[in-house]
């Protein structure tokens, strides 16, 4: 089988609920209840929501708005990010006592390879249930996880036996488990990419897997390739312990909306010095600079302007972002704004993924 050229013992750890799980934790009173956090039931956004208000249908990146109205009982709480950095650090070394090639994907999720460990454990499945007993023990709090070749299947593996469970898919079950896959589940297929396959006959990873890299790359382009690969479980990507930031950057939701730009050059006046202190707390700068308006009907704006120099200072940083807002005229009022700097000086160095002996990758999952 091609998959078993790139076999390799990958985890994806996964928070349970992660924002919402720490509210609750630190506030008993709001234990076993249907919970969002951001937002409000006026204004706003769900950044994260309990699985009591999942149940309703709320989920992130809802509006509050809605929210409410799928759940009238739904308690709002403000996110607290410097404590669940706090706790997501306990959690991150957990991690780095089992091995080096932790991959963090966010605050409440990372992938981690194992199969070389500190403590030469065999079983992948074995290992992956001492770190979430051992997260729990540190933290009060339940992760689930994916056991699989690579970090496409393990991903979607920790989905299944969500909250607080784990699911392996071994190598000899790989190749079943894609077959019998919803196309939805596959990484890279998006709402549009899913009706265009849905339109073309394509509903699982059997119907995939019929279609030959001529008719993927045709109908697909450049990620027809990896439409064919990885539904033969072939996912080249190794764990990168350095991921490299791409961007930076701050916005603030108002609690009315906005249509005077002397008011929004007062509200990004506040949201430069917010990016200018991150962008000093990673020790970065970028050349790119970009501002973010969302509209009162919800329609997202973007202007961007890529200089010539790095920049880091909120004077550099107003001074670009005030030449963006008055490019053209606004016509809307506005409900939220955002500043952010891409194209970062980061050092692009990674460890190197250790080469493997045969042998270690016979041992059981």
């Amino acid at each position: 089988m091609d998959f078993m050229k790139h076999l390799r013992k990958i985890i994806h750890v996964d928070m349970d609920a992660f924002y919402a799980s720490v509210e609750q934790l630190d506030d008993p009173s709001l234990s076993g209840k249907a919970l969002a956090v951001g937002g409000s039931s006026r204004r706003g956004v769900v950044a994260a929501a309990s699985y009591e208000a999942r149940k309703f249908g709320v989920k992130s990146a809802m509006s509050g708005r809605l929210a409410t109205r799928l759940c009238p009982h739904l308690i709002f709480v403000k996110p607290r990010f410097e404590r669940y950095k706090e706790i997501s650090q306990i959690i991150r070394k957990v991690f780095f006592e089992y091995t080096d090639l932790v991959e963090p994907l966010s605050l409440d999720e990372a992938y981690l390879d194992v199969t070389v460990n500190k403590f030469n454990y065999p079983s992948a499945t074995i290992l992956a249930r001492e770190i979430r007993e051992k997260i729990k023990d540190r933290t009060g709090l339940n992760a689930s996880a994916g056991i699989s070749i690579n970090k496409f299947i393990a991903k979607i593996a920790s989905d299944i036996n969500k909250p607080n469970g784990q699911k392996t898919i071994p190598p000899e079950d790989v190749i079943d488990f894609l077959e019998t896959l919803d196309i939805r589940k596959f990484h890279g297929v998006g709402k549009v990419t899913q009706e265009k396959m849905y339109g073309l006959g394509i509903f699982t990873g059997v119907d995939l897997k019929l279609k030959t890299l001529e008719y993927l790359q045709d109908h697909f382009g450049k990620s027809g390739l990896h439409y064919f690969n990885v539904v033969r479980g072939v996912h080249l990507s190794d764990v990168k312990p350095s991921r490299i930031r791409k961007s930076l950057g701050a916005e603030r939701t108002f609690s009315k909306n906005i249509s005077s730009e002397i008011y929004m050059l007062e509200k990004l006046e506040d949201i430069a010095e917010e990016v200018e202190r991150r962008l000093k707390g990673s020790r970065v700068a970028g050349k790119t600079i970009t501002l973010k308006l969302k509209t009162s009907d919800f329609n997202i704006q973007t202007r961007s302007k890529t200089l010539k120099f790095f920049i880091s200072s909120k004077a550099l940083i107003m001074e670009e972002t005030k030449a963006l807002l008055f490019q053209e005229p606004i016509k809307d009022s506005i409900r939220l704004l955002g500043i952010s700097l891409s194209n970062l000086n980061t050092d692009k160095t990674t460890k190197d993924t250790p080469k493997l002996k045969e042998e270690q990758l016979k041992l059981p999952f």
